[in-house]
């Protein structure tokens, strides 16, 4: 059987739903298959093929997708930038449904996330492919190739549940390349989880569109952004990205009351301009909040980008001292185990909360969500339910 031939008996076969009206498609069920489990073997696993989200039929068998802010036109046998969604005779899929390339349990903390069930595990998954190009990624061998460059497995919605559960995990995180380029397993994993009882955080840039992130968050517990910058052009010609549809994704997320956590890796020369940090402090305040935790993240020369030097750690001291110059409250450092920034300080008494030495936590002034010394509540998901905003 040839791949057309593939393609075709799988698309006879398969109960898919019919998205050209951008119809969104929680409600599917998933079949149930063995996973190898994480000390097995690598599976070759054939091409998965699933109907995608989020796109139009133009005629003559093109087709639009409006699932990301690139709304790529894709011709027949063609895919869309992020390589992952391919248009087959005017009907558009996605190629990595069930077909994860990674999966194994992680500190939370490594997401990052500071205010979120600390010291819990998180089991991770991803798909190869991402809808940007970041010239520094650090998961570029599974984030800018295609599905068949990369070795993948069969998982199934259910299956990511159960593997989660038998590895003592609190939530199952969709990390390391771009969830938004595998959002119908991603949808499908979470409805899932929350039936078996797992938190669903998701790790990404945000480069996605208004509705399918609107559909999305009522499954999610926690979400974390990587901003690139404050700066268009850099987006642009570091990223291949924009920065608008980033920034309203995030105030998105916020306005749904689901938890968030903001990223910002500083490359120096590049996007460490205290000017540029003032400007992004000063924006997170007013439209997102003072209560955001916000991480500034040490780089270390990768991929493309290895004629710069690690980020000196004055630099993202002194980005910290900017924050919370700016009024912002939870400012951390990252890459830098046993630098004081990791620690979680109470911005009423400055009680040490949380102390952090890279993954090796202790809590030590967090009682029931609030500061054990002066009771401020310290928002975050601590318990079962968030605690809202400090007063």
């Amino acid at each position: 059987m040839d791949r057309r031939d593939f393609l075709k008996t799988a698309a006879g076969g398969a109960c898919l739903l019919s998205l050209s009206n951008l119809r969104f498609g929680f409600e599917r069920g998933s079949p149930v298959a063995a996973f190898p489990g994480p000390d097995a073997a690598w599976a070759e696993a054939p091409e998965a093929l699933h109907e995608a989200s989020y796109y139009e039929k133009r005629g003559h068998k093109e087709i639009q997708c409006h699932l990301c802010p690139r709304e790529c036109i894709v011709g027949d046998q063609e895919r869309g930038y992020c390589g992952a969604r391919e248009n087959q005779e005017g009907t558009y899929y996605t190629l990595v449904y069930d077909r994860p390339c990674t999966a194994r349990p992680d500190p939370i903390e490594k997401k990052p996330f500071y205010h979120f069930h600390p010291r819990s595990m998180a089991y991770s998954i991803a798909t190869p492919g991402c809808n940007m190009n970041c010239k520094y990624c650090q998961n570029w061998e599974i984030s800018q190739v295609r599905p068949e460059q990369a070795r993948s497995f069969l998982l199934t919605p259910r299956d990511c549940a159960r593997q989660a559960l038998d590895l003592g995990c609190l939530s199952v995180a969709y990390t390391y390349t771009e969830p938004v380029i595998f959002f119908e397993y991603m949808a499908a994993c979470s409805l899932a989880a929350r039936k078996a009882g797992l938190n669903n955080v998701m790790i990404s840039a945000g480069f996605v569109k208004e509705q399918p992130l609107r559909d999305l968050l009522p499954h999610m517990d926690a979400v974390k952004i990587d901003l690139k910058a404050f700066s268009d052009r850099y987006y642009r010609e570091v990223c291949r990205g924009r920065l608008e549809p980033v920034l309203e994704a995030l105030k998105i997320i916020r306005q749904a009351g689901v938890w968030l956590e903001i990223v910002y890796l500083v490359l120096p020369t590049m996007n460490d301009d205290p000017k540029e940090i003032q400007a992004l402090c000063a924006w997170i305040r007013k439209e997102l909040g003072r209560d955001v935790p916000l991480h500034f993240s040490r780089f270390y020369p990768t991929y493309l980008m290895k004629n710069l030097p690690p980020t000196p750690v004055h630099t993202l001291e002194r980005s910290k001292e900017i924050a919370h110059t700016e009024g912002l409250q939870y400012v951390y450092i990252g890459n830098v185990p046993g630098n004081p920034g990791e620690n979680t300080i109470c911005p009423r008494c400055g009680a040490r909360l949380i102390h952090r030495t890279g993954y090796n936590i202790r809590i030590e002034a967090l009682r029931g969500g609030k500061c054990s010394q002066c009771g401020l509540t310290i928002p975050g998901v601590w318990g079962n339910r968030p605690n809202k905003a400090a007063s």
